[in-house]
């Protein structure tokens, strides 16, 4: 408790110290706040030369996303319906300002979409030792309640959005020292693919050596949360490459904040470390603060409360960088994947083209068109003006003066090339009119209609678990960064499985590393690891009728009857469906349960015979009435004087009179 008050009083949380006790490095080098070692050496990591650095290799690793940007913008347009510009860009060209734009991609999109939210995720944590059982559960009930408060089906859906359009959702993954009045908590976010920028070439962004994100912020906010950038904002040193708006915007007071990760082998770990700077003005350096910390006497230390945990571990303890990419159709030598767009838009433009020139020829069609002799004599003001009904002609009138245009109507072929167009689009992102719940003809049958669309739904399916192993990826960064800060106990509202509502603490201190010894020698430690497991949460209204029209199945067949739970469990073993796990524990208990019934039935009827005999009735009556509410059917059997059950007595009964086989 003490200790992390001292971290928050210090704000010095994972290697981040507050404004007035950063050590600031200008343009010109260190200045006479950077402090002096112990062997005499002055300056720190990072300073005005590393920063430089820092923007050439920025340079190139923008130079590199080029490709990844132009693409990236294009989709955008294409998605807004403002695909003339890229079209002309890949040599169609129109002549007149009629341009025909049919939606069909963008309904691509939208169902795809669609089909994601329908699969929005849930967590379980597993624990891989039996010790962290409890810990687990309690991080399953929590981690849904972290995400709610970060508005994380929002941030979902934006990512899918940018999945689907581009071809990649990026997450951040981080530690918000400001939230909860500077309590602190995570943070989840979508991040423009814009403003990231990675080594050329690597398919995973863990494997390259830097990391940057980069971002405009308003100058004077700037200054409101960093005093020591006054009179130092020279606006954009780089230029990012933007979306085209609709609205103008400007950025005119704005400078660019970049942050740079990089990771350093300290022996065998591997420390990430972080920097934050504006132009030439160093705001944050995990790197400089723990050389700070490492050149100071014991006394200087405490003196300017520097943290001994801060000194190793740079910005966060897991040591990978809190960016998740989530690719929609990969390729090879980047993160980054392509997405709906550069897959349909050429069969898009084709059906635009086909469009237009089906529009015109009907335009064509519809409005009748005439030669005229230049030296013809029809007044054409009163010929243009379909209300008159005579028009005057100058001199003789015959078909040589005015005369019809020919007007060729297109044939059927077309048309049929215009729909196949239309067919090969939802073919090729399997939007088929089966996947939007339209049957084919002939096919009537509910069963066969959902076979049909489960079989249509591969595509999306195959996407949507893509989606759930990042989304393992965000959640695991979220354990770790619990692990690492959850010092003091928190607080989380639970709903249960039956709606009641209950509290939950959690801390960190079941997630830090744990002695493991046998008898008194000791053989170090073990740090907690946990599985996680995506779950669907059951938002489909289709998937929640399936799943209710099973349990009653089940019900009406005597999945639940408890005499029935050998046989039940069997069946339920061959089958697969949501919540198997959870119904076959409850069948067995209730099995279970009937049999403990039933001996004590038959103990107590035993007693009653022997001690009480007039109350044996009764007790039967009793026990049967029991039986009968629990769904036994049957009868309970009255035991024998002799102590045999009279159930067997019968069997043995018709044993000995069943007929023998003929001979």
């Amino acid at each position: 408790m003490d200790e992390h008050r001292r971290r928050m009083q210090d704000g010095i949380i994972a290697g981040e110290i507050r404004p007035e006790k950063r050590n600031l490095v200008d343009a010109a080098g260190a200045d006479a706040r950077v402090p002096q070692g112990k062997d005499g050496k002055i300056g720190l990591p990072v300073d005005a030369s590393r920063l430089r650095e820092f923007d050439v290799i920025l340079e190139r690793y923008k130079s590199g996303k080029h490709s990844v940007e132009r693409r990236v913008v294009s989709a955008e347009q294409w998605w807004k319906l403002r695909n003339e510009a890229e079209e002309r860009k890949n040599g169609v060209g129109w002549n007149d300002d009629f341009h025909a734009k049919s939606g069909w991609l963008h309904n691509v999109i939208v169902s795809k979409h669609a089909d994601a939210m329908d699969s929005y995720p849930e967590p379980m944590v597993l624990p891989r030792e039996p010790g962290d059982k409890e810990t687990a559960k309690t991080l399953s009930d929590v981690l849904p309640v972290i995400l709610e408060q970060n508005k994380f089906e929002k941030t979902y859906s934006d990512a899918v959005w940018q999945k689907l359009k581009t071809g990649t959702g990026v997450y951040k993954v981080t530690w918000d020292q400001d939230l909860h009045n500077g309590l602190g908590d995570i943070s989840i976010i979508n991040v423009d693919l814009l403003g990231v920028f990675w080594e050329p070439g690597v398919t995973d962004i863990q494997k390259s050596r830097y990391f940057f994100h980069c971002e405009l912020q308003d100058d004077e906010l700037l200054e409101q949360q960093y005093p020591e950038l006054k009179d130092k904002l020279k606006g954009e040193k780089t230029t990012l490459t933007r979306f085209i708006y609709d609205d103008n915007v400007s950025t005119e007071g704005k400078s660019l904040v970049i942050d740079v990760y990089y990771k350093v082998k300290d022996g065998a770990r591997t420390v990430l470390h972080y920097c934050k700077y504006v132009n030439d003005v160093i705001l944050v350096s995990t790197e400089n603060d723990q050389a700070a910390g490492a050149d100071m006497t014991g006394a200087e230390a405490d003196e300017s409360m520097m943290l001994p945990e801060t000194e190793h571990v740079g910005l966060y303890d897991h040591g990978l960088y809190p960016f998740v990419f989530d690719p929609l159709f990969p390729v090879e030598g980047s993160p980054c994947g392509y997405g709906f767009v550069d897959l349909c838009m050429n069969t898009q433009m084709q059906i635009d083209m086909l469009d237009t020139a089906f529009l015109k020829n009907a335009m064509v069609g519809a409005t009748p068109r005439y030669f005229e002799r230049v030296d013809g004599a029809v007044n054409e003001a009163e010929f243009k003006n379909i209300n008159n009904a005579i028009v005057h002609v100058n001199g003789p009138l015959d078909d040589t003066g005015l005369r019809p245009i020919d007007y060729s109507p297109l044939a059927g072929n077309y048309i049929s090339f215009y729909q196949n167009k239309v067919n090969e689009l939802r073919e090729t992102s399997g939007n088929t009119e089966t996947a939007a719940g339209t049957a084919n003809a002939g096919v009537t049958a509910a069963s066969a209609i959902a076979a049909l669309q489960e079989a249509s739904g591969k595509g999306s399916r195959d996407s949507t678990r893509a989606s759930y192993r990042c989304f393992s990826e965000v959640v695991n960064l979220c354990v770790e960064l619990i692990r690492q800060f959850y010092d003091l106990p928190r607080f989380f509202r639970i709903t249960g499985d039956n709606g009641q509502q209950d509290f939950t603490m959690l801390d960190n201190s079941q997630l830090q590393p744990q002695p493991i010894g046998l008898g008194n020698e000791s053989l170090g430690f073990r740090t907690p690891v946990f599985d996680i497991k995506v779950e669907v949460q059951k938002r489909n209204a289709y998937t929640r009728q399936s799943q209710n029209d099973l349990a009653l199945q089940l019900y009406n067949l005597g999945f639940f009857n408890p005499q029935l739970a050998t046989p039940a469990l069997s069946c339920i073993e061959m089958m697969d469906f949501e919540g198997k796990e959870d119904l076959t524990q409850r069948i067995a208990q209730n099995g279970t349960i009937f049999d403990q019934l039933q001996q004590m039935a038959q103990l107590a009827l035993a007693l009653t015979q022997k001690y009480e005999p007039e109350n044996v009735d009764g007790l039967v009556a009793a026990l049967q009435g029991t039986q009968t509410l629990a769904g036994g059917g049957g009868m309970i059997q009255q035991p024998d004087v002799t102590g045999e059950d009279r159930r067997m007595q019968k069997t043995r009964s018709r044993t000995a009179n069943a007929p023998s086989p003929s001979r």
